[in-house]
């Protein structure tokens, strides 16, 4: 009868430290922010999407890189 009692009370003790960890702890930060997404904008010559903030334009069409800045769009899209 002493052994269950005692199993019983470290079963307690160990219920209230782990609850008390628990709420006492921070809150973590979660991975998600209330931030608006990037606008996307799609390459004039490959057609691949990225952000605005990273594309290049020129004469209202955007690119996604240098060189495909300095190749144009695509042929027949002139």
């Amino acid at each position: 009868m002493g052994l269950f009692r005692l199993l019983i009370l470290i079963a307690i003790v160990a219920t209230a430290y782990w609850l008390w960890r628990r709420f006492i702890r921070a809150p973590r930060p979660s991975g998600r922010t209330d931030a608006q997404p990037a606008p996307m904008v799609r390459c004039a010559r490959c057609g691949v999407h990225v952000p605005r903030d990273d594309a290049l334009n020129q004469d209202a069409r955007w690119y996604c890189s240098q060189a495909h800045l300095e190749q144009g769009p695509k042929s027949g899209e002139r």
